[in-house]
């Protein structure tokens, strides 16, 4: 066995953690780091060892085409469509899997290569059943696009004239059409390595071969958490999200339905993608102006219930806290956040006996919900059943969260459709809305009041900074701006998997008044906790979530944490199902930059500071936080596999 191929041996063992990258093999000495020459079409350029060809074309602007291959995952060179010409190699090589580790002339688009390419792509079209006028990827298809580079202007080998299998639409989040796969497993790796849920996997072999899951059953009897993320990776549309468009537009031009949407942070930093803008361009305000010419009566921002979820996780966490410290009864800590309903899902479905550690506060979504139909219908006397809540989403988790039964606290079904992004721009483009040219206005009232702490929610870390803000000034009575330079808790952001901070809370005050709404408080005043260190971390994905719970179980350092964030898609909301395709580290971190920066320009930064949420627990929710009627509201639980298991 040559050198070369013993590398690439050596890179089909690499451990899954290398995601989207290979391991820097040395051979014949060469050590790791070391800067190694090769030519592509001619073009001279010096990689790291272990660099793959695909890599180094890359950085020379050398275009090579691909399929299977993604940033996110782990390298499969199942598809073979990124193969090249190495000199001195007996067969084309993919270019994707190919490590560098001697010098190499490359060549990328001689006549072999083309003719290879376009082998391929004829023979996956062959099985590719489907008319691209009426997919909901036309357009965004990458084998739509490699057809139209590679010059496929006939089906060489055929094209299937009738589905070979049937849709599965069980789920209320994810939909798969076999029919339209290509096998670059992309979901498989996507659930078993990104998120390491295992729902996917590639069965029989050969010309048999196809992706199944459990026993073929269909996703609503799996333990799919929903999070949507196969849909971000998927390049066809074998996988998409469950689409309620159409339900939507019906009660939009129904006059006896009074129709509300409430618009979560995320996708206000990415719809732009949809419409050819650059990632992270944020088009909150235009937005607004859209949904009321489509036909919406309101537009609610969702950051307002993100500060509302605040109040109530906080002082869940403070109730947990004394409990545990002073009154030495025992109780769950950690307490995990409840925001994500694919982390909830998973948690349900993998590690039913941490579920008391769950928060009982309902994710921003569901408050919202709850509270339009009941304190909002009081006030505009609306009647509820006549009252339709949209709930626009980066999630497609978010369609299953508001389909649970256990969500209709109001004596109604609290939010009735879950949008996520690429839907609502389409219903944009339907309408011939050409969304970045559309004016800017504001949210509409009562609940259009939001702060910073709100917007951040969108990315990973954010639900915890938001926390943050509020807890060190309700307890230390101190500006947190005085503690962090305006008021940006820099140690709990970032991309890293698993993120852990102690901070010492530097003095206490006096109690609030918010808090002493709630008659059941059982302490008035904070001496129990001065002096204290608060011990946190951050997950994003449910890989790093895995790991999390582990460590707890096994009493390692995280185990002795008060409060965790989880978030189960990368990046955390920015990241969500439902966000436009492609995803991308880089896509994810413009998002989170144009979120940061909206945070930035609010004069209102802090929860407890939002106007509009102490007017809701002055007129509304009088028993104060965790009171009885937010409990009862705003509050639910969850069990194992959850109430049902779709």
């Amino acid at each position: 066995m040559s050198d070369q191929e013993k590398a690439n041996t050596q890179t089909s063992r690499a451990p899954i953690s290398q995601r989207g990258h290979l391991v820097k093999m040395p051979t014949n000495g060469t050590a790791i780091g070391a800067l190694v020459t090769i030519s592509i079409d001619g073009l001279e350029v010096k990689v790291p060892l272990g660099t793959t060809i695909l890599e180094a074309a890359k950085q020379i602007g050398v275009k090579i085409p691909t399929l299977c291959y993604h940033e996110d995952l782990c390298i499969a060179g199942v598809c073979r469509i990124c193969v090249v010409e190495v000199e001195g190699q007996r067969t084309l090589q993919a270019a994707c899997a190919y490590p560098i580790t001697s010098p190499l002339k490359i060549r990328t688009h001689t006549r072999k290569v083309r003719q290879a390419r376009r082998r391929i792509l004829d023979l996956l079209l062959s099985k590719h059943y489907g008319e691209c006028y009426s997919c909901f990827r036309n357009g965004n298809c990458e084998l739509q696009s490699l057809a139209a580079d590679l010059g496929v202007d006939f089906f060489r080998f055929g094209h299937p004239d009738k589905p070979t299998s049937e849709t599965d639409n069980s789920s209320y989040s994810v939909q798969r059409d076999m029919n339209k796969c290509i096998l670059c497993r992309r979901c498989v790796r996507t659930c078993i390595d990104l998120q390491e849920v295992g729902v996917l996997e590639a069965v029989h072999r050969g010309d048999k071969t196809r992706i199944s899951t459990f026993m073929d059953k269909p996703l609503a009897e799996v333990v799919c958490i929903n999070c949507g993320q196969c849909i971000n990776r998927c390049p066809t549309a074998a996988l998409g999200a469950a689409d309620p468009t159409d339900d939507v537009w019906r009660d939009i031009i129904n006059p006896a339905k009074h129709v509300v949407i409430q618009t979560a942070p995320a996708p206000r930093a990415a719809i732009g993608e949809c419409f050819g803008l650059a990632p992270g361009t944020p088009l909150t305000f235009e937005m607004n102006s859209a949904l009321r010419a489509i036909g919406f009566d309101k537009v609610f921002d969702t950051n307002f219930t993100a500060d509302l979820t605040i109040i109530e996780e906080g002082t869940e966490l403070i109730l947990r806290l004394h409990k545990a410290l002073v009154e030495k009864q025992p109780v769950a800590l950690p307490q995990f956040t409840s925001c994500s309903p694919g982390w909830v899902k998973y948690i349900e479905h993998f590690y039913p006996e941490m579920l008391p550690h769950m928060s009982s506060a309902k994710s921003p979504q569901q408050m919202f919900g709850s509270v339009i139909k009941t304190y909002y219908a009081k006030l505009h006397n609306l009647d509820p059943a006549d009252i339709v809540t949209v709930a626009l989403m980066p999630c497609s988790a978010k369609k299953f969260e508001c389909n649970r039964p256990e969500m209709a606290s109001s004596g109604y079904k609290d939010v009735d459709y879950g949008l996520v992004t690429r839907e609502l721009a389409q219903m944009f483009k339907e309408a011939g809305i050409e969304l970045p040219k559309m004016p800017k206005s504001d949210f509409d009232d009562p609940f259009g009041t939001a702060t910073g702490s709100g917007v951040i929610f969108g990315a990973t870390g954010g639900v915890m900074e938001a926390a943050l803000r509020t807890v060190i000034e309700l307890v230390s009575g101190l500006k947190v701006e005085n503690l962090y330079d305006h008021a940006n808790i820099l140690p709990v952001r970032g991309f890293d998997g698993v993120r852990y901070v102690e901070l010492t809370i530097p003095k206490v005050g006096p109690v609030p008044d918010l808090l002493k709404t709630n008659k059941h408080l059982p302490f008035d005043s904070w001496d129990w906790l001065a002096g204290a260190t608060l011990k946190i971390a951050v997950a994003h994905g449910t890989a790093n979530a895995k790991k999390v719970l582990e460590d707890i179980k096994a009493g390692g350092k995280l185990s002795e944490c008060h409060f965790i964030e989880f978030m189960a898609c990368p990046g955390g909301c920015l990241g969500g199902g439902g966000m436009p395709i492609p995803t991308s580290p880089a896509i994810r971190a413009a998002r989170a930059k144009a979120i940061y920066a909206e945070d930035a320009a609010y004069e209102v930064r802090k929860s407890h500071e939002n106007p509009a949420v102490i007017r809701l627990y002055n007129e509304f929710l009088t028993d104060g936080p965790n009171g009885h009627t937010a409990h009862h509201l705003l509050h639910t639980t969850y069990t194992p596999r959850g109430k049902y298991i779709a």
